[in-house]
């Protein structure tokens, strides 16, 4: 006899179909789990049979053999324990073969019989609901599974309990969605003094999406800027905060099913690997800049970290997403972000102040600075000078407009944007672009000249256009004007300072 059931495989967003069939054969008493299992997934037969036997159940004397249906799929991660112990019991008859049919099982069993949590829970729900089947899955990210509509979900404390309630002498509770956290405002920008420039820049990329760099040295306030910016970014949409949260759900950072409706902020370390930044490793996983999707990634130090390292971003930065090729498997990641950068001028962080005066200038700043490739900076949207704050500017009151009055002009310009069908205007394209971001005559005129002067590639091109639709729409302009072409103009990166 051989017993079915559903469970599946992930590969970056997407939930596979995978059948796990069991065998119980005459022969020399064998446990064996075949069909590209992973490492995690052969242990499972020890978590499998200790869970068992602390039900008071031992293994028939038979040879078993577990076979993870497609068999050329990679099999990677602990969720498929319970599945496997599933069709082992139903194999032996301790539960009904035919009533599994109708779930889908996912699930990290512990030495004692407790189900345990285990990622990519959320994705497995939304497969289940796809091919009209329930879930079960662990009683802790119960919460989790309920955010996919019309899916039924029997979250499990422990295996025995999973039993009784298949056979009818127990019922589990119906879990309930997670709880939706609204956005978090941080630092406020009242907080900063001076560096009006900065945030007037910052307001833009909020407005549009644009990608920034700042380049200042050390205690400008260009690290506590960055941390203003998720303040003043509208919040997610529904269908956002679920797609954020099945790249946390994937990277199990889930954590009682609890949805934020706030943009993502990840911060990670200049020290950071390729896998980590990009995604991938050993068992592929995503990296920050997907664990950002539809949020900000701010990288501080930008020269210092490596080179190949940074230059892996450019085709998450200009595509939106991350393509993860292994040669046994092709996963995709979304990588949709907010590129914000901090940078010192030089490696003293000192240039151009007579007090500090920079030894080694102006080729300290070059050497510096050329750290970060050509082709990345041009992928930067607006570059902007931080300039040192003085004790006076320390010393005046906070302005009067923080981060409320700012949030609220960027979301105007976003519902501007969302009118136009883009979700904003760094996503604008094609004709898209020409309908929308095409400036008046003057406009045009200025932006030639100065594509000529400042030698701007197809691309810096683009990127200027999309700056000024959104200086445009913080105007309110229906049409984008000399003025905002030139401020657009304003913020293009300039050469290292002597």
């Amino acid at each position: 006899m051989v017993s079915l059931v559903s469970t599946v495989a992930y590969l970056g967003l997407e939930a596979r179909a995978v059948e796990v069939q069991c065998q119980l054969a005459a022969g020399m008493p064998r446990f064996s789990v075949v069909g590209l299992p992973d490492k995690a997934v052969g242990e499972s037969r020890e978590r499998v049979q200790s869970a068992l036997s602390a039900m008071g159940l031992s293994l028939p004397p038979k040879r078993i053999t577990i076979n993870l249906s497609p068999a050329d799929l990679p099999k990677e991660g602990s969720h498929y324990d319970l599945p496997i112990a599933l069709a082992l019991l139903a194999a032996m008859g301790v539960v009904d073969a035919e009533a599994m049919s109708e779930w889908v099982a996912v699930g990290e069993l512990a030495l004692d019989g407790r189900v345990v949590a285990s990622p990519g829970v959320l994705l497995a729900a939304l497969h289940a609901s796809e091919t009209d089947k329930g879930l079960i899955c662990p009683a802790a990210q119960g919460p989790e599974a309920r955010w996919a509509s019309d899916v039924r979900v029997l979250a499990a404390p422990d295996l025995t309990s999973l039993l009784n309630h298949l056979k009818g002498s127990q019922r589990l509770p119906d879990p309930e969605p997670g709880e939706v956290e609204q956005a978090s405002r941080g630092p406020d920008l009242k907080q900063v003094k001076g560096q009006e420039t900065a945030k007037r820049a910052l307001e833009i990329a909020a407005a549009g999406g644009h990608n920034l760099l700042m380049n200042g040295p050390p205690g400008a306030g260009k690290s506590m800027l960055a941390a203003c910016l998720p303040g003043i970014l509208p919040p997610l949409s529904p269908a956002e905060a679920l797609e954020v949260s099945m790249v946390a759900s994937v990277a199990g950072t889930l954590e009682g099913g609890r949805i934020s409706r706030a943009r993502p902020f990840r911060n990670p370390h200049h020290s950071a690997s390729m896998a980590a930044l990009t995604g991938g490793g050993l068992r592929v996983r995503p990296g920050e800049v997907s664990l950002a999707h539809l949020g900000v990634l701010f990288l501080d130090e930008l020269p210092e970290f490596q080179r190949s390292v940074l230059d892996s971003l450019r085709q998450p930065l200009e595509t939106g997403k991350v393509d993860v090729a292994r040669a046994n498997a092709h996963v995709a990641y979304p990588a949709r972000v907010q590129l914000i950068a901090a940078m010192n001028p030089c490696r003293c962080g000192h240039l151009g102040d007579p007090a500090l005066a920079c030894s080694r200038a102006p080729k300290c700043a070059v050497d510096y600075q050329s750290k970060v490739s050509g082709p990345m900076l041009d992928r930067i949207d607006l570059h902007v000078e931080v300039d040192p704050v003085s004790a006076a500017d320390l010393a005046l009151p906070p302005p009067a407009e923080g981060s409320a009055e700012v949030a609220a002009r960027v979301a105007e310009a976003r519902a501007r944007q969302t009118r136009r069908g883009v979700r904003s205007n760094a996503e604008l394209d094609g004709d898209a672009l020409e309908e929308h971001a095409g400036p008046d005559e003057a406009g045009r005129a200025l932006l030639m000249q100065a594509a000529e002067a400042m030698r701007l590639s197809a691309r810096g091109y683009v990127r200027m256009l999309r700056v000024a639709r959104t200086i445009a729409d913080l105007a309110g302009a229906e049409q984008v004007g000399r003025v905002h072409v030139a401020e657009a103009l304003s913020y293009r990166r300039q050469p290292p300072r002597a």
